[in-house]
């Protein structure tokens, strides 16, 4: 048979690709210059725009594998020298793998990469520039592992912007807390890191160092709980609260971030499947806020509207359904299945299919995969020294020390003195666990330090004893764990919660630690020589009231699950190499709140019901301890410095006649839509004399809140504003400035979802003190 030239060179090209992808050693790449028809095609002309290159590819590509490219793990085409792609890839607190899927990140003859605190823990540095640098770590140690041919993919659905809404909640741990502005802001922070972009963003321009993917869009905080799983969970959600608490961090991540993924979430908000929700995914996501990249569906999330949901009537319904509301590829397989058969029905048009695999290939062609061998591009040059490098495991530690919280020093029982402490009894199911300290989608790490190995850093004579055989406690050795801790000095216990306990489809149904470990660390405080240490493991919030107040217990240390360096950041507190600073990212309610049904999304209370509200900014009940709460081996004192402005006024700055609201709360108030850019353009700058009266120098947050002369009427409680971490040297003080932004700080959501600046008194407070900032209308 004689094959035409043009045949002839594809085949060629085809075998060519194959053997490049064989080579372990090269990454997969699509325009190899080395080829002839490479320069035969426009989508492998770097001098031409994206957006006509990948109109070339589109062009070349036939339906069947139009379709191919629909779904997570995308095929290669040969004739067209394109390598097959894997979009999942996950980066959560550092380059994750999982040994059950297959995963962009392949691991091979790289066996470790840098394992970060699991996301909760770094959030209570409040810390933008370590979030950062953390992203942008992850990001270099993901380029140096595909640069060595081991993997197939660099788009990775990191980070878990969800508010932590709920205690209860098994993947709280995998978000920055339950503060949208603290949320916002760590998704601004990562994204720019991991993507390659500058601190201050801005100059990221079309080269992507990585991908990154906010997830899982919108008001998804619902794993399994009660028998309510998030695949059928329907989310009742106002437009009050979508428009203040669950969207804003996603408006964030794209309008400031600058993110190339977002994954739609499996859940229904107000009977819509997020994946099917034209006015989320296209009006909103990209029309309002400008989203230029990809939409991932989470796993199987297309599947359950026709399966679970019942959504759709038939399976190309759903496919219809999730390519016309703005989705761009299906984790699964029901977009391969049914996309061929939905066009033939008539339910789907080419052009959608079309619209989603321009998506697809600009956010390949910005992480340089069509521009020829990736080592000759921008980021070609990250190699494997990278990966666990010192620099990195540094800043595994500083996050870990940064984020670990101290909730009770009585007696200023810590820090323990390096020449004094003669012998210390280590006690607890986690004191010796390596696997718990990294939370869930974790990946190998570079090495690791529990606990126990930490203290036997400052300690030769240590004893330890695990308590119990797990952390539930079903087998529980009190009686020797007593005998150990009646023969030391002091005393660490290192107890709490692990994936077992809480992880992703495993809510939590009480908030208390397990009975019978409870009982161990009452046990064990009361037959210690002097009161004890008690360090929790956990993502979620615990009501240990009973630690609180139990004379014995003198000391305790919340921990997250810190990561691979947790164990040292651990010994190095307790031994006063460092000084705690974390603050709570969340608030710490009373078991008395699992009565409070998971499933009511509601933040604002509802006093006529007894429905108390969540989070710090609307709950209204008793907390074991609040958000932002975090003690110090040192004292801080605040003082606001005179405001240079302490009056707003709105009324030569309005588009339109003020607005009466009609109830017998009324205040006068404007939207912001109707507020010219001058207003909203406007920084009030706040400062803070913060002095440290400590002995030790310090790392310390600070949280800058605002609240409304006039509460209820669903206004928060307190807002927060800002927040900054700074260093401070013993007796040391400093000027810290804040700026205040009238529109984005002054503002509250009315009902309708329509945010707004109240006329009257706000109320600047940090610590104790307060300054006043009147909106004259």
């Amino acid at each position: 048979m004689r094959l035409k030239n043009s045949t002839l060179l594809a085949l060629i090209y085809s075998s060519s690709l194959l053997l490049i992808l064989a080579d372990s050693t090269r990454p997969p790449f699509a325009c190899d210059s080395s080829h002839p028809q490479t320069k035969s095609y426009p989508f492998c002309n770097t001098t031409l725009s994206i957006n006509r290159r990948v109109q070339d590819i589109i062009s070349r590509l036939t339906l069947d594998e139009k379709i191919s490219q629909l779904v997570i793990d995308a095929p290669a085409v040969p004739r067209l020298g394109i390598p097959d792609y894997e979009w999942w890839s996950e980066a959560l607190h550092g380059i994750a793998y999982f040994s059950d899927y297959n995963t962009g990140m392949r691991f091979k003859t790289i066996h470790a990469a840098t394992s970060f605190p699991q996301v909760i823990l770094t959030a209570a540095s409040f810390d933008v520039h370590l979030w950062y640098r953390i992203g942008q770590a992850i990001g270099k140690e993901a380029r140096a592992i595909y640069n060595a041919g081991e993997a197939t993919g660099i788009t990775f659905w990191a980070p878990n912007i969800n508010i932590f809404r709920d205690p209860r909640w098994g993947r709280g741990q995998e978000t920055p807390g339950e503060d949208p502005v603290v949320t916002g802001k760590y998704a601004i922070s990562f994204v720019r890191g991991i993507q390659g972009d500058t601190f201050e963003g801005g100059k990221l321009g079309e080269h992507l160092q990585a991908s990154a993917c906010c997830k899982h869009f919108t008001a998804y905080d619902v794993d399994n709980w009660k028998g309510v799983n998030r695949f059928v969970f329907d989310a009742k959600v106002s437009q009050q609260d979508l428009a203040d608490t669950y969207n804003p961090p996603f408006r964030s991540c794209i309008q400031e971030g600058k993110a190339s993924g977002i994954m739609c979430a499996y859940n229904r908000v107000n009977g819509v499947p997020n994946c099917a929700d034209y006015n989320l995914l296209s009006k909103t996501a990209r029309g309002q806020w400008g989203f230029n990249g990809y939409i991932t569906s989470d796993c199987d999330a297309v599947s359950i509207i026709y399966e679970k949901q019942g959504y759709a009537k038939l399976p190309e319904d759903a496919v219809a359904d999730v390519l016309k509301a703005g989705m761009d590829v299906n984790c699964g397989t029901f977009l391969k299945n049914y996309t061929k058969s939905a066009v033939k029905k008539r339910k789907l048009h080419v052009s959608e299919i079309d619209r989603a695999l321009h998506n697809l290939f600009s956010v390949r062609m910005r992480l340089g995969l069509f521009n020829g061998n990736p080592v000759n591009q921008p980021y070609g040059k990250i190699g494997r020294d990278q990966i666990c490098s010192q620099e990195h495991q540094n800043l595994a530690i500083e996050a870990a020390r940064s984020g670990i919280v101290l909730l009770k020093n009585t007696n200023k029982l810590l820090p323990f003195s390096k020449a004094k402490t003669t012998s210390l009894a280590v006690i607890g199911p986690n004191a010796n666990a390596s696997d718990t300290l990294l939370g869930n989608y974790k990946g190998p790490p570079c090495k690791i330090v529990t606990p126990l190995q930490g203290l036997q850093n400052y300690v030769k004579d240590i004893r330890y004893h695990p308590g119990c055989n797990a952390v539930n406690c079903s087998y529980a050795l009190t009686d020797q764990a007593v005998k150990v801790a009646k023969g030391a000095e002091y005393v660490v216990l290192v107890m709490g919660l692990d994936q077992t306990q809480e992880r992703e489809e495993f809510d939590r149904v009480n908030l208390v630690l397990p009975p019978k470990q409870q009982n161990l660390i009452t046990r064990v405080a009361r037959a210690a020589k002097n009161p004890v240490v008690l360090v929790l493991l956990s993502g979620g919030p615990i009501d240990i009231t009973f630690a609180k107040y139990d004379k014995h217990i003198g000391s305790v240390l919340w921990a997250g699950y810190p990561g691979e360096a947790g164990g040292r950041a651990l010994a190095e507190i307790i031994f006063g190499d460092h000084n705690p600073g974390g603050r709570l990212p969340v608030t710490w309610y009373p078991q008395s709140f699992v009565k409070v049904p998971m499933t009511d999304m509601r933040m604002r209370p509802e006093p006529s019901s007894g429905y108390p509200g969540r989070t710090y900014r609307f709950y209204k009940g008793p907390k074991v301890y609040e958000f932002g709460y975090g003690l110090s081996y040192s004292n801080y004192s605040y003082e606001f410095l005179p405001l240079a402005q302490n009056k707003v006024y709105i009324n030569n700055q309005l588009k339109s006649p003020k607005i009466e609201l009609e109830n017998s709360d009324a205040l006068k108030y404007i939207p912001v839509s109707e507020l010219g850019t001058e207003l909203c353009d406007k920084r009030i700058p706040v400062t803070v004399r913060a002095q440290n009266h400590g002995d030790l120098a310090g790392k310390h947050p600070l949280l800058l809140f605002v609240r409304r002369e006039k509460g209820g009427n669903g206004r928060a409680v307190k807002q927060l504003v800002g927040f900054q971490s700074v260093i401070l040297n013993a007796g040391e003080r400093a000027d810290v400035e804040f700026e205040l932004s009238p529109c984005e700080h002054l503002s509250t959501a009315n009902k309708e979802g329509l945010m707004v600046i109240e006329e009257g008194s706000h109320f600047l407070s940090i610590g104790e003190k307060e300054s006043e900032i009147t909106v004259v209308l």
